[in-house]
Parts: structure tokens; C-alpha cells; sequence
């Protein structure tokens, strides 16, 4: 009966005890309620420009709530300051939220911000600008709400001030000064004027460092102007004095834009030093004073009419050239037009010229010496269609004057003459079954008589002008289409990758990535600083024009030896076209590449703007030795290799040189190995093997000459030129080596440069010295590349930026404008530039012309 009993009443105890759990948990519920419900709320209506000290628990929160009228036409702004004046705060901070129409402001004092390694610095004293939020109406009384809270149940005691930012708007041309830290940021805002498209906002400080950030952001609310997160919208910079941006309408819809300045909480980003360092982890850290007085300053950019001007002046400068190769093109033509008619008019001679009685009779010897000038004068001036009894064409003016009674004597010249040409076209003929290089080089003899000819005291040209024209020929035009191959394998990703740059700087703005003249950046569509690519334009035309004029001078030449003209074939320095194409393609490139560079300067592509310039140098020294030694010249494919190998450590030096002494006791000594095989190379005239033996024969040379017997070196002249330019690559290897520079581009071009101009005033010297001279066109081409050349370095050490500090190091030295409110320093350097280059070229094209009457073998080589 119990037992039955108990199973009836089971279910009701069940329930019985689930209703005494959700009514135990009911009464524990609404005690918690009614404890919160203790928590006091204060709202207070508030006023602008009074200072509250109030102390908020965990216990209370205070609101303040704050109205102020808004007009369309006005825009001021509000600032709220908090300072907390309680110890122990950063435990339990305040939370200060401020609810606005739009947008909602939330921060806590004191306020922590992070650097580098997750260190992080508590502020105190925090001041924040509210956004302002749009209105559409003339004049609107907006409400905005300021709650305070903490979890602290000691309470902390606080004073908050809400003022109105009277300076609010930025004005056109109007500096405004103002103090900012990093929890103290300020804005302002600032509205395009009527006819006012590009502005270029700059911001100046006295102060290095702190460091700061300049940014500039769309008219929306929040405002990004806290040091970890300003770089989320907008266009921003780091800065240490100076920071420039210039802003376009177009990308702002609304006509106006935020000025945002952010101290940041460490220096590391402006090259400032690493404080506080190592450190134990979450330990707060006191950042001191970090306050920096700034004035900024919005003044309207330049309008599309200078741009314009800015394009015609580049035109104008380049094509000025163009016409001036045209007029002295029609002014030579006209000379030798005139010099034609008077050489095929014996009519007009005067009665000395035509043998008549008074005039002294000159030697045996001078009429031997006639007959050889007779038949090697240039022909170029006699066309097909002269008479064969007016071929006084093949003797110069001067000669004739000298030599009176040639009338009596032509018929002899004329027959030497025709002579010559059977015989130089009858070897020509025969040449044409063996034009390979190989099948004259590898006959023993030929080789034995190299070690013969090669070895003399004393070479002419005609001494290293033996091989087949043709195969020369095709030789050093090997140099044009391999230069034009790597051109374009090496412009087409250069292309793709500054494309990439420029997109992500558009995209991400973050105006640091490229190291540009901020202060005169101008753009143009998605271009930063269209000013600086322009300016490149002056390499691409000139390097056309050089090209053309070299293609003016092939076809001459050309013509002549189809003509079997013995000028062409035998006088004169020989004419190998080859490298002078790949000069100019050179040229054009460097152009390319260079405007490639500057749409985003930095170090990580320094290389784009140098690699045709070590092309250049070594382009020009190899023309340079090729003049006197067409023979034994190096091959397109060793040139080009050597060249890679430059182009590779120059990448290397600027990856890993900047403080590494391993690379740099590395190259120093692979520079110093390179200087002494290649004065070797020069000095025996290829006429050496670099083998096992190489060390046994060094000591029996310094045996024999030194020990043995004290004797000077055979040849003088080259031992002069290759002990200077040892002694200047090895003091620049131990400049190297003691000082690393940074940029170690420039370091390795000025060591290309130097080499140059040490070949090439030791080429000018030997000439002088060796009694030939230098015509008027030549000479006037030294003397304006040399002015020019001065200028153009004089702009290019002026260094608008420099990609070897940080961005804001390099913005310090940032300058205007200086020519049409469009051109800075550095585009004067590459105007002058690409002019002393192209002038550089025509002093290599023009310095032997006055040989082109002498033979071969009366040229020395040196």
C-alpha cells in the first residue's frame, strides 16, 4: 500500500522540485536586476567652452548632453579634451563614447598605443576633433551626447571640456599653425574654390622629430586620426619637416577633402632611433613629451595651361636640335656642292694653279708624294657621270695649290688610280668565297704573324685593320640587334611592374612606396609625377637623331666603297657602323627606363634608371678602342656578358651592400682582380693566355726586366694610360671599402664614368701628341658637351630625394619648381643630360674625320 502510494505521488515530486529550481533562479535573477538597478545615471545638459571635473565609479555613469546650432554655409568644428587626474588608471580606464547624428566617437583615457615589438604607451591627456555631420537645411541644431563610464569601483576623478574649432576650414594660400601628439591628432577641412581644380596641401615643421603623418581623407565620418589606423583611407605620407600631396577634385565628389595630422607614437618609421629597447613584455612605457608645432598651408596646384607650356617647352627644346642637324646637314651639303664645281672647273684656277712660268718647281720626292695622294684622296665628291679627263675630283684644293705643274701630270695619277681600283676590286671578288673570321685566324702562320704584328714597338692602324670588312662588319653589328634584344626582354616587365607600383599607390595611398619631389610632383591621369617622365623624353628623341645621323653616314660610306672609292678603302679610321647603333639604341633606352623609374622611384628598382647607363659607358669605351683596333675589339657576346656581370653586382650591392663588409671586401677584390687582367689584355694586345702557366711566366717577366736587367716597358705610351687607370680603380676600391657607400649604383656608375673620361682623355692626348688635329665640328662638340656636361651634374647634386633614407628623410629635400612652375632640378638634370650625351656621341662620331684622307698605315695606334 506504501508502495503504491509512492508511485503515485512520484511525478508530482518531480515537478515539485523543477518549479523550486526556476523559482530559486527567478529570485536570484531579480536580485541581480535589482542591484543593477542601483547604478545611478546622470545626465547633464552641458555648454561649450566649460571645463567639468566630475569623478564616475562603477556605480554611475555620467551623460552630457550638448546642442549647437549648424549652418550649411559655415563649417566649424567641435574638439572634446579629457585629462584624468587619477593614479592607478590604466587598470580600470574611462570610456568616453560620444553619440552624434551620424557617426558614433568612442575612446578611453587613458588612452594606449602601440609600437613597434607590441610596446605600448599610456596617455593621460587625450583631445579628439568630433566629425561634423552633413547638413541640408540653411541652419540646424544638431544634439550630440557625451557618456563616461568606467568598471573602476574606486572612481576615478576626470576633467572634460567640449570647445568649438573657430580655424576649422582651411583657407587658399592662408598658413595655419597648430600643435598636435599622437593623443592629441587634429584635422581640418578644406573646400575647392571656384576654378580651382589640384591644390597641393604642404605641412612644415621646425621640429624633426617627433615624427608625424600627414593624410588626406574624404569628407566621412569616423575621421581616421589615430596613429594605428590613419593609414586606412585616404592619401597619407610620413614627415619629419616637410610632407606634400597634391589632391585632384575628381577624386573627391564632395569638393572637399579632411587634412589630417597624426604624431606617431615612435620614430622608426622616420628614422629616428629605437627607444626603449629590449623591454619586458606588457610593461607600459611613459613616451614623454611628444608634442610638434606644425603650420599647414592649401595653395592651388598648376593649371592645364602650364601643362601644356610644360610639353611644348620639352618639344621645342629636342626638336631645336632636330632642325639644327638639318641646317648644318644643308650648309656641309652646299659646301661640298661648291667645292664639286670648283674642282671640276680647271677654268676658274688661277694662273699659278695651272703651271704657268714664275711658280718654283718642286722636288722628286714631293712628285712621289703626289702620285700616292693622287691615288688615295677622297672620291666621294665625284659622281658616275664625270669624264674621265676630270678627274682632278680625287685631289684636294690644298694640294693643288701646292703642287702647280699637276696639269702636266694628271694623265699619270689618273692611270695609277684606275690601276688601283682593278686590283681592289679584283680582291674583293676573290675575298667573297672566305668572309668567316675563323677561316683567317686559325691558319698557323696567320697566328705567328699576329704574335709578330701585334708585338711592335711602334702599330698603325692598318696593323689591326687586316681582317675581312664584311666579317667586321657583321661583328659589331652584333652589337645593335643584341642591344635591341635585351631592350625589349628587359622594358616589357619593367613596364608590367611600375604599372603594378603606380595601381598600388592609387589604390592603397600610401604616398611612401615612391620616393618622388612631392613638392613638385604633378600629375597626370594615374601618373604621380608626370613632370619627371616627360623630362626623360629628351634621351628617346636624341637618341633617334643620332641614329638617324649615324644611318646618314652609313649610307655614305656604303656608296662609296660600291664605287671602289680608295678613300673608303684605305684611308682613314675604318668605318664600323655597328657600335654606333648600339650608342643610340642605348640612348632611346635609357630614356625608357628612366621614365619607367620615375613613376615610383625606390630602391627596389633604382637598377631601371642605371642599367643603360653602365650600357653606355661601356658601349663607349669599347668604341673607343675600337677606332685603332677594329681587329681585336671584344665581341658583342663578351661585351655584353661583362656588362651583365655589373648589372648583377649592382643589383647585389644595392640588396645586401648597405652595411655588409663581406660584400664589400668581395668586390673590392674582385675589382682589383678585373683591373689588373684587363690592363694585361690591353697591354699585349690580347696577345697572352691565362692558363696554368700564368704564374710562372709573371715571375720570369719580373726576373728577367726587373731583376735581372732593369728595363723600361716597350711600349710607353699604354703603360702611362693603364698605371693611371690602375691607380684610380684601385683608390676607388678602397673608397669602397673604407667609406660603403649606400647608394652603391651611383658608386658603381661613377667608377664606369671615370674609366671613361680617364680613356678618353688619354685618346685626345695621344692624338695631339701624335700630330694629327682636331676639325672645327669636332672641336665645337667638346667644348658645348663639356658646358653642358658641368651644368647637368651641377642639377643632378642638388638631390631632390634619396631612396637611401626613409621617406620622410627624404622629403627634407624636396624643392619648387623652377622652371614654368612645372620643372624641378632634377628634370634640368635629365634635359642637360641626354644633351651632353648626344654631344658625347658626336665627339665619338666626328674626332677622327680629319684622317679620312690619310692611310692606315701613317696612323699610329695607342
Amino acid at each position: 500500500m506504501v508502495l503504491r502510494s509512492c508511485c503515485k505521488f512520484g511525478p508530482v515530486l518531480v515537478w515539485f522540485r523543477l518549479g523550486y529550481v526556476v523559482l530559486l533562479w527567478l529570485c536570484v535573477t531579480h536580485l541581480r536586476c535589482a542591484r543593477a538597478e542601483t547604478k545611478t545615471v546622470v545626465q547633464k545638459d552641458a555648454e561649450f567652452d566649460v571645463t567639468y571635473n566630475d569623478t564616475v565609479t562603477s556605480d554611475n555613469q555620467i551623460i552630457y548632453a550638448f546642442n549647437h546650432t549648424v549652418s550649411r554655409n559655415k563649417t566649424e568644428g567641435v574638439r572634446v579634451t579629457v585629462d584624468v587626474l587619477s593614479e592607478g588608471a590604466e587598470s580600470s580606464p574611462i570610456l568616453f563614447v560620444v553619440r552624434q547624428k551620424q557617426a558614433v566617437l568612442s575612446f578611453q583615457v587613458p588612452l594606449i598605443l602601440r609600437g613597434l615589438y607590441q610596446r605600448k604607451y599610456p596617455y593621460a591627456h587625450v583631445g579628439r576633433t568630433l566629425c561634423q555631420p552633413p547638413t541640408r537645411s540653411l541652419t540646424e541644431t544638431q544634439y550630440f551626447f557625451v557618456d563616461v563610464s568606467t568598471l573602476s569601483s574606486l572612481g576615478t576623478h576626470y576633467q572634460l571640456r567640449i570647445s568649438r574649432v573657430d580655424s576649422f576650414t582651411l583657407h587658399t594660400d592662408k598658413k595655419f599653425s597648430f600643435t598636435a601628439s599622437p593623443s592629441q591628432p587634429q584635422y581640418f577641412k578644406y573646400v575647392f574654390p571656384d576654378g580651382v581644380d589640384t591644390v597641393i596641401v604642404k605641412v612644415n615643421s621646425e621640429m624633426t622629430f617627433p615624427c608625424s603623418v600627414m593624410s588626406i581623407q574624404d569628407i566621412q565620418c569616423p575621421v581616421y586620426d589615430l596613429d594605428n589606423n590613419v593609414a586606412f583611407i585616404g592619401m597619407y605620407q610620413t614627415m619629419t619637416k616637410t610632407a606634400a600631396i597634391t589632391v585632384q577634385r575628381k577624386d573627391f565628389p564632395s569638393n572637399s577633402f579632411y587634412v589630417v595630422v597624426v604624431v606617431k607614437t615612435e620614430d622608426e618609421a622616420c628614422g629616428g632611433p629605437l627607444r626603449f629597447y629590449p623591454l619586458r613584455p606588457d610593461e607600459l612605457i611613459d613616451a614623454g613629451n611628444r608634442s610638434k608645432t606644425l603650420d599647414v598651408v592649401v595653395s592651388p596646384a598648376i593649371s592645364s595651361d602650364v601643362y601644356v607650356m610644360g610639353m611644348l617647352f620639352c618639344l621645342g627644346i629636342f626638336l631645336s636640335f632636330y632642325l639644327l642637324t638639318f641646317l648644318v646637314a644643308c650648309v656641309e651639303n652646299k659646301r661640298m656642292h661648291r667645292r664639286r664645281e670648283g674642282l671640276l672647273n680647271p677654268a676658274d684656277m688661277s694662273p699659278a694653279e695651272t703651271g704657268k712660268p714664275g711658280v718654283t718647281p718642286v722636288s722628286p720626292y714631293e712628285y712621289g708624294s703626289f702620285v700616292d695622294n693622287a691615288s688615295t684622296l677622297s672620291s666621294e665628291a665625284i659622281t658616275d657621270s664625270i669624264a674621265s679627263d676630270a678627274n682632278y675630283g680625287y685631289m684636294g684644293q690644298e694640294t693643288l695649290k701646292r703642287r702647280p705643274f699637276l696639269t702636266a701630270i694628271h694623265h699619270v695619277a689618273i692611270r695609277i688610280e684606275r690601276s688601283l681600283e682593278s686590283v681592289a676590286g679584283r680582291s674583293r671578288q676573290e675575298s667573297l668565297s672566305s668572309i668567316e673570321e675563323d677561316d683567317y685566324d686559325t691558319l698557323a702562320d696567320i697566328d705567328s704573324d699576329k704574335n709578330i704584328v701585334r708585338t711592335k714597338k711602334y702599330l698603325c692602324v692598318s696593323d689591326l685593320a687586316r681582317k675581312d670588312k664584311r666579317v667586321l662588319s657583321k661583328k659589331y653589328q652584333i652589337y645593335f640587334w643584341n642591344i635591341a634584344t635585351i631592350g625589349v626582354f628587359y622594358a616589357l616587365p619593367v613596364i608590367q611592374l611600375v604599372i603594378t607600383y603606380q595601381t598600388v599607390v592609387n589604390v592603397t595611398g600610401n604616398q611612401d612606396i615612391c620616393y618622388y619631389n612631392f613638392l613638385c610632383a604633378h600629375p597626370l591621369g594615374n601618373l604621380s609625377a608626370f613632370n619627371n617622365i616627360l623630362s626623360n623624353l629628351g634621351y628617346v628623341m636624341l637618341g633617334l637623331l643620332f641614329l638617324l645621323i649615324v644611318l646618314q653616314r652609313d649610307v655614305i660610306h656604303s656608296r662609296a666603297l660600291d664605287r671602289n672609292d680608295l678613300n673608303a678603302l684605305e684611308c682613314g679610321i675604318p668605318k664600323h657602323f655597328g657600335l654606333f647603333y648600339a650608342m643610340g639604341t642605348a640612348l632611346m633606352m635609357e630614356g625608357l627606363l628612366s621614365a619607367c623609374y620615375h613613376v615610383c622611384p625606390n630602391y627596389t628598382n633604382f637598377q631601371f634608371d642605371t642599367s643603360f647607363m653602365y650600357m653606355i659607358a661601356g658601349l663607349c669605351v669599347l668604341k673607343l678602342y675600337q677606332k685603332r683596333h677594329p681587329d681585336i675589339n671584344a665581341s658583342a657576346y663578351t661585351a655584353y656578358a661583362c656588362l651583365a656581370a655589373v648589372i648583377f653586382f649592382s643589383v647585389l650591392g644595392v640588396v645586401f651592400g648597405k652595411g655588409n663588409m663581406v660584400f664589400w671586401i668581395v668586390f673590392s677584390v674582385l675589382h682589383i682582380l678585373a683591373t689588373m687582367l684587363l690592363s694585361t689584355q690591353l697591354y699585349y694586345m690580347g696577345r697572352w693566355r691565362l692558363d696554368s702557366g700564368i704564374l710562372r711566366r709573371i715571375v720570369y717577366v719580373i726576373y728577367t726586366d726587373c731583376i735581372r736587367q732593369c728595363s723600361g716597358p716597350m711600349y710607353i705610351d699604354r703603360m702611362v694610360l693603364l698605371v693611371m687607370g690602375n691607380i684610380v680603380n684601385w683608390s676607388l676600391a678602397a673608397y669602397g671599402l673604407l667609406k660603403t657607400p649606400n647608394d652603391f649604383a651611383s658608386y658603381l656608375l661613377a667608377i664606369a664614368i671615370c674609366n671613361l673620361l680617364l680613356y678618353f682623355a688619354f685618346y685626345i692626348i695621344m692624338k695631339l701628341r701624335s700630330g694629327e688635329r682636331i676639325q672645327c665640328m669636332a672641336m665645337v662638340c667638346i667644348l658645348f658637351t663639356a658646358v653642358v656636361w658641368g651644368f647637368a651634374l651641377f642639377f643632378f647634386f642638388q638631390g631632390l630625394s634619396t631612396w637611401q633614407k626613409t621617406p620622410a628623410e627624404s622629403r627634407e629635400h624636396n624643392r619648387d619648381c623652377i622652371v614654368l612652375s612645372f620643372f624641378d632640378d632634377h628634370d634640368i638634370w635629365h634635359f642637360l643630360s641626354s644633351i651632353a650625351m648626344f654631344g658625347s656621341f658626336l665627339v665619338l662620331l666626328t674626332m677622327d674625320d680629319d684622317l679620312d684622307n690619310v692611310q692606315r698605315d701613317k696612323i699610329f695606334v695607342f
